[in-house]
């Protein structure tokens, strides 16, 4: 039973397609769906590369902040100008509009970017801020081995810990992450208590015929290569994704263990990213080059997948739409999940949900969605010939009703514990808890001395460190 109405705010900087955002789309609508009015602030949210709750009306997403500072600056200063852009943001609905106040906000939930709670608290001290972790950003950059990179870095660590203090409630989204965070900052850890809320997904849009389909009847004839068999790797290209690993394990197989299967790795690809387009760039070569070589195609639309020649052995999909990923879940034989450490993985429960086997990493948050042996395997991702062997267990070894038998326990694990409903549900439990107003008493004159100081640091960092670049 949903609680009183409430009017929560969601702020996001770049509203894409990826895990994080993936999340704050099924937060957003399974807290709409509980009668509460949902209203998502985000600095960018392009139509042709976003989820499609936030482009087809489900949701109220507005695009604020986004018109003084540009997302990088020659491609660095990320992180920089994302708290630029943060702070914008909500400068612009508090102080030079008055967006917010006519939305008077019961709640905000905010994720990824806490750098702009301080602010958010000083001038809207009534309304309890939520903010969900997703990791701490300190360990998610590359590069720290150069001391310039470090101390450019330090100004920014020291906020992140510090600006999430200004928090009434703070969430992770997996015991694996829950334990990261205490252990990067223990300090936070012993003032506040980290809740877990685990990312779930929307159970009423898969249909309930879905939980006893197999390789042999999932929408044979839509896919040209179904029958075929399909191992499938949805992440985006990022190198931290290690989806070298599945190319790996699948050239593993000889030529008979393959046969005219066919692996599929599909994903979020911007081509604004530089990392997207080079790592892209990166597997096809590993693919076709020496010792493997393997015949691979790149597509870009519908069309262009469904024309691919039968001889192709790696298909790259860049951006699939939701229609396409929704076949290729449904067709697959295998989900194969090859990032390390990965704060929870929403991929897996997606896979699991149609009635698909998962093999992920044996570390991180798959090790809380999937259950080795019963709705996939878990394996260390340094030992390839033992997904190889995996993946050659799942082509060759497995009859349709054990394949049957194992898809049904993944669609009963994620109805049972990972449904989006009870997200809702959870989010909405520690939103009706947060105190109105506990910390309006927080000094703003410390909290504006305090980031202009911060901020002048972090200025004089970043032209010591563009002089030294």
């Amino acid at each position: 039973m949903a609680g009183v109405e409430k009017t929560i705010v969601f702020l996001h900087p770049d509203l894409g397609i990826g895990g994080a955002e993936r999340l704050v789309v099924d937060a957003a609508v399974g807290l709409q769906n509980r009668g509460h009015k949902v209203v998502i602030f985000t600095s960018h949210c392009d139509p042709r590369h976003c989820f499609d709750e936030a482009r087809d009306g489900t949701l109220d997403v507005r695009v604020r902040g986004n018109s003084l500072i540009p997302p990088s600056l020659l491609g660095r200063f990320s992180i920089l100008c994302a708290i630029l852009r943060q702070i914008h943001l909500i400068l612009q609905i508090t102080l030079l509009t008055s967006e917010l106040r006519t939305l008077n906000p019961s709640a905000f939930f905010v994720d990824q970017l806490s750098a702009g709670l301080p602010l958010l608290k000083l001038v809207v001290p009534n309304s309890p801020i939520f903010f969900y972790c997703h990791f701490p950003d300190l360990l998610l950059v590359q590069g720290r081995q150069k001391w310039y990179k470090r101390l450019y870095r330090l100004p920014f660590d020291i906020w992140e810990e510090w600006s999430m203090g200004f928090a009434d409630s703070i969430a992770v989204n997996s015991s694996f992450t829950k334990g990261i965070v205490s252990r990067t900052w223990p300090s936070l850890a012993s003032k506040r208590s980290l809740e877990v809320v685990h990312p779930c997904i929307d159970v009423r849009s898969t249909s309930s015929s879905s939980s006893s389909s197999s390789s042999a009847d999932k929408d044979e004839g839509v896919l040209p290569w179904t029958k075929n068999g399909i191992i499938l790797s949805i992440n985006r290209f990022e190198r931290k994704k290690d989806i070298a690993l599945a190319i790996k394990a699948f050239a593993s197989l000889s030529p008979s263990q393959r046969g005219k299967a066919k692996l599929i790795i599909a994903g979020g690809y911007d081509n604004r990213v530089h990392e997207n387009v080079s790592y892209h760039t990166e597997l096809v070569n590993l693919a076709e080059g020496a010792p493997f070589r393997l015949k691979t195609a790149t597509a870009k639309t519908v069309v262009s997948a469904l024309n691919t020649g039968s001889d192709v052995e790696v298909l790259f999909l860049l951006s699939v739409p939701n229609t396409l990923k929704e076949i290729l879940l449904r067709s697959a034989k295998l989900l194969v999940y090859t990032p390390s450490n990965e704060h929870f993985g929403i991929v897996p429960l997606e896979a699991m949900l149609r009635g698909v086997p998962v093999l992920a990493a044996n570390n991180g948050g798959p090790t809380e969605t999937v259950v080795e042996g019963e709705t996939g395997w878990l394996r260390d991702p340094g030992q390839i010939k033992e997904w190889a062997k995996v993946m050659d267990k799942v082509l060759n070894g497995m009859g349709e009703e054990e394949l049957k038998r194992m898809g049904r326990r993944g669609v009963e694990r994620v109805r049972g514990k990972f449904a989006d409903t009870q997200m809702a549900e959870r989010l909405e439990e520690i939103i009706e808890r947060m105190p109105r107003g506990d910390k309006a008493a927080q000094s703003g004159l410390v909290v504006m001395v305090v980031g202009a100081v911060v901020a002048a640091l972090a200025g004089v960092v970043s032209a010591v460190y563009l002089k030294l670049w």
